[in-house]
């Protein structure tokens, strides 16, 4: 029904960059928020950031707070993640959430990417 297709994961050295994007497609009729996780082994799924579609602001976790940055382009049903600075501790696997609509159901439902693995280590 609807998809979300990640990438961008990868290896990097501590402090380096790495941009991570994810596309959703299928049957949208409007995307109310999109956002991403991660999840470290042994951990819980967390949220990274988050940008309502209707607003150009967004949320970060206090721990990525000056280092990542969320991004959408609303006509791609794209949401990008940059991240700088990359510690260890930001090591996980990262994960793609939109709020959506379809054109079939009536209440929105929430779709998860598949996950791309992150490692930052030198």
């Amino acid at each position: 029904q609807v998809q979300l297709e990640e990438s961008g994961g990868g290896m990097v050295q501590p402090g380096g960059s790495l941009s991570l994007s994810c596309a959703a497609s299928g049957s949208i009729f409007r995307i109310n928020v999109m956002a991403w996780y991660r999840q470290a082994p042994g951990k819980q799924r967390e949220l990274v950031a988050a940008t309502p579609t209707r607003l150009s602001v967004a949320n970060y976790a206090d721990s990525v707070k000056g280092r990542f940055t969320i991004s959408r382009d609303s006509a791609k049903n794209t949401v990008y993640l940059q991240m700088n600075d990359l510690k260890p501790e930001d090591t996980a696997v990262y994960y793609c959430n939109a709020l959506i609509m379809t054109t079939i159901s009536s209440q929105p439902k929430n779709y998860w990417g598949q996950g791309t693995q992150v490692t930052v280590s030198s």
